[in-house]
């Protein structure tokens, strides 16, 4: 299941069998397949905690007709077959992609997903980082029966005009069919509706329909009282319904007014979290139970937002932040980039893939009030001011209805700070050097004022310090529990009393695998500033948090 509710009522899912057959590739894999589910990365399978190279996963299903198959996330490039026959390409494990088989014959089919998560010259995102990029398929699994027509992209925004709110609806409709056809589609967005009559489907073409829907006694969303609404289109051919698309929504507006970031007209103060999306057993494939019991850890924590570093999410994790009253700042996939990196060919062509596949996937959920991009990349030249002016204009375009950041280091001679929303600053007080957090925090939100940020919000991004679960010292060294649970609260004292602030987000929530380069700096291969470890134990950073948070 992609979602936490159905995406449709007429359309007909079949069920994949649980069981996958899965077989490595390449040198240093299994010399055996073995069964798995999906979603699934094969770092969890015992022989392949370290595998990077190709795996296929194999299903046998019985179907035939028009099929459209849906692919949550494969890590990091895919190559999909039905029967042998290439369906499916995709580069980027964050989003998701389709692909539609036509006139395929009733009986036992084989799917197979070829998942590839070795670096090369190819990938311009797909690099070694500070945290581990999983091989496998980490999402879910779709497969649809379709008719000669279908629809998707359902996009809702919403605003609000002199007490009136409007939702501005958008679907495509799509055709399958070697003839010109007429159609009609029925649209609704929570109480209001609009009936598209008597549209020209051209043959084997789209039609993109828009609409402004006023509406009445809405309800807001907000973390306090997470109030959702269902958006619906239905297909109507030849006044019969025949395929619709169901997605979630909720009525609130985002904006920007001096230095403070507003939400339905009221300043939003963040306590949050950056969260990488992985488990100690389960890598980047994190249930669903898991995802629930992060969100509970980090609202018991007084925390009321999470960042999605440094990539797109799982839209089931979005749908509970949206049930759960979680702020969500999202980024596109992009970390720590040197300017010959920013340029490489590959570089903009698979940026705005997952800039474009992220917000047409995600922007519904009301729960993400920011797009972030280029986390901690080069932005000290004149090429890379350019490349994150680029980035900035393109959330914009895609979706003008949220700000846009991005995540800085405190580098002298920054070029970006005049071009984005929000300033966002990553700063580590007291961890990578002595100064006192309430000094630090004082010079930066000055430095980012005169360097382009003057009078926008301020959010700091990244600010914490390192704990290893279980090192307990009365002399309270870095890596023991004791002094990471005393910096933490100080950086939040100083962050959240600040008048030029709007929020926090602490790296981390957990502890997360990062790639072998980085062991030097990573006891464990382990990036230990998680206020919880892996398996989620708390350490005492945990309450010194819950203690802070509570105080703002």
């Amino acid at each position: 299941m992609q979602r936490l509710f159905p995406e449709h009522h007429l359309r007909r899912h079949l069920e994949l069998p649980p069981l996958w057959t899965l077989t490595t590739l390449d040198a240093g894999g299994l010399d055996h397949p073995v069964q798995t589910v999906v979603p699934c990365v094969w770092e969890s399978i015992p022989g392949l905690r370290a595998y990077k190279g190709r795996a296929a996963y194999e299903n046998t299903f019985e179907a035939g007709g028009t099929l459209r198959f849906v692919f949550g996330g494969v890590s990091f490039r895919a190559q999909v077959y039905l029967d042998g026959e290439q369906i499916a390409g995709h580069y980027g494990a964050f989003t998701a992609f389709d692909a539609v088989a036509e006139n395929v014959p009733h009986g036992i089919h084989t799917l197979r997903i070829v998942a590839d998560n070795r670096y090369g010259e190819d990938s311009a995102l797909h690099v070694e980082n500070d945290y581990y990029s999983y091989g496998g398929v980490n999402r879910p699994v779709d497969v649809q029966q379709l008719g000669d027509a279908y629809l998707t992209d359902l996009s809702v925004r919403t605003r609000c005009e002199a007490g009136q709110w409007i939702a501005d609806v958008q679907v495509t409709a799509h055709s399958l069919c070697d003839e010109d056809r007429e159609i009609s589609v029925f649209v609704s967005a929570g109480s209001a509706e609009h009936l598209f009559k008597a549209q020209h489907l051209p043959a084997r073409g789209r039609l993109v329909l828009n609409a402004s829907l006023p509406a009445q006694n809405v309800r807001p969303w907000s973390p306090e009282s997470p109030q959702l609404c269902m958006a619906r289109a239905v297909l109507l051919e030849n006044g019969r319904p025949t395929d619709d698309l169901c997605d979630r929504f909720g009525y609130r507006e985002v904006k920007v007014e001096g230095n403070r970031i507003l939400l339905n007209g009221k300043p939003l103060v963040i306590k949050g979290f950056n969260r990488h999306e992985t488990y100690a057993d389960f890598g980047s494939a994190v249930p669903l139970q898991a995802m629930v019991h992060d969100i509970q850890l980090m609202k018991d924590m007084n925390a009321n937002a999470v960042r999605t570093c440094h990539y797109p999410n799982d839209p089931r994790f979005l749908d509970l932040c949206d049930e759960m009253g979680m702020l969500v700042w999202e980024e596109v996939h992009a970390r720590g980039l040197v300017e010959q990196q920013m340029l490489h060919p590959l570089f903009r062509p698979q940026t705005e893939q997952c800039a474009r596949e992220m917000v047409a996937q995600h922007g519904n959920h009301p729960s993400i009030f920011i797009w972030g991009c280029l986390n901690e990349c080069e932005d000290t030249t004149p090429a890379s001011a350019e490349i994150f002016r680029w980035n900035y204009d393109l959330l914009r375009r895609l979706d003008p209805s949220r700000p846009v950041t991005a995540a800085l280091l405190d580098r002298r001679g920054s070029r970006v700070l005049a071009d984005s929303d929000v300033d966002s600053l990553n700063l580590y007080p007291l961890w990578y050097h002595p100064t006192d957090p309430a000094v630090h925090v004082e010079k930066m939100t000055r430095w980012a004022a005169e360097n382009g940020g003057a009078g926008k919000p301020v959010l700091i991004s990244e600010i914490g310090a390192g704990g290893i679960y279980g090192n307990h010292d009365p002399a309270m060294p870095k890596w023991s529990e004791e002094r990471q649970a005393e910096i933490v609260r100080r950086q939040i004292d100083a962050v959240l009393s600040h008048p030029a602030c709007s929020g926090i987000f602490l790296w981390q929530f957990a502890d997360t695998r990062v790639d072998e380069s980085w062991a030097e700096k990573r006891p464990g291969c382990l990036n230990n500033k998680g206020v919880v470890d892996s398996y989620r134990r708390p350490k005492l950073a945990y309450a010194a948090v819950k203690q802070a948070f509570a105080r703002y």
